[in-house]
């Protein structure tokens, strides 16, 4: 399965297909120049988090395209953007018959009641005209159509980012690997090299007390040996690097396994983290240090692109 990235944007457009009867040529004609255009932009979240910018008369669609985008995507920040053009938005509207005698009739059914009300200006009879037509509702079907063809091209355009996203989190795994490699052989060395300054220390600690008079010498042989094996342990960091391989190998699998893997990733950059910032308390030379720092750069750079992972 393929990566998928929280980024991404597309957009797409539909063109409101002609309804009604063939006398109703100007009405038709009105129709099949109405159009919808549907944008998309994604950018990371924790969760799936849907925001909606549409015209009022579009605003039943919520539901439905609440559902077409939960049954594609998993997480991330939507916004969904509507806009519809239709061709009475720029020209003048053109009123049929059957309209005009309806607004006639009801201007005198008002007046019947209301004598005292003014009869209607071509003006508001235009806009009545205008609004009258149920254009909107012929748009739901377009609407849905460029929704879909959008919501199909932020999959491939997350797809994309996803792919590349993979190529750096992989060339940041194989940088970690040669910072471990690079620090196993250095152990040996570094943990002989400090028990010996520990013994050292040891020996100068029981001249300066005088230890050394009253207690036997097998005896401070004894325990200096077990506090030099105790201390080994403590700054030995093996431990650390064979975990922090395991949890590399563990990251590889999953990108090379794909899918909604954005959470899982989160976890183990805390567990590399954690390995990385224990090799470097734990550090007794330089060459240590330095190497634990270049890890915790590393494994930031992994956490910075893993949060944009579905």
């Amino acid at each position: 399965m393929p990566v998928y990235s929280m980024t991404g944007y597309a957009s797409a457009s539909s063109q409101s297909k002609p309804t009604g009867s063939p006398s109703d040529n100007q009405a038709q004609q009105t129709t099949a120049n109405a159009s919808v255009s549907v944008e998309i932009r994604s950018v990371n979240g924790r969760f799936l988090d849907l925001g909606f910018r549409m015209p009022e008369d579009l605003r039943g669609l919520e539901p439905a395209l609440r559902e077409l985008l939960t049954a594609k995507l998993k997480r991330g920040k939507i916004e969904l953007r509507i806009n519809t053009q239709r061709e009475g938005d720029s020209h003048w509207p053109q009123p049929q018959p059957d309209q005009l005698n309806k607004l006639s009739r009801l201007q005198d059914t008002v007046q019947g009641w209301l004598p005292k009300a003014q009869a209607l200006s071509v003006h508001e009879a235009l806009q009545w005209c205008k609004g009258s037509g149920n254009a909107s509702e012929k748009l739901d079907e377009p609407a849905m159509e460029a929704a879909r063809a959008c919501i199909q091209g932020l999959l491939e355009a997350r797809e994309r980012e996803g792919e590349k996203l993979v190529a750096i989190l992989l060339e940041r795994i194989q940088h970690l690997r040669q910072l471990a490699d690079a620090a196993e052989p250095m152990l040996p060395a570094i943990v002989q090299r400090q028990q010996q300054r520990f013994l050292e220390r040891w020996q100068e600690a029981l001249v300066t007390t005088g230890a050394g008079q009253t207690i036997p010498e097998e005896n401070l042989r004894e325990r200096a040996l077990n506090e030099a094996a105790a201390y080994a342990i403590r700054i030995d960091v093996a431990e650390e690097l064979a975990r922090l391989r395991a949890h590399l190998e563990e990251i590889a699998r999953l990108l090379k396994k794909g899918g909604e893997i954005g959470k899982r990733l989160d976890f183990l950059i805390q567990e590399l983290h954690r390995e990385a910032n224990t090799l470097g308390s734990k550090a007794a030379a330089l060459e240590l240090t330095n190497i634990s720092v270049e890890m915790k750069v590393a494994v930031e750079q992994l956490r910075e692109q893993v949060q944009n992972i579905e």
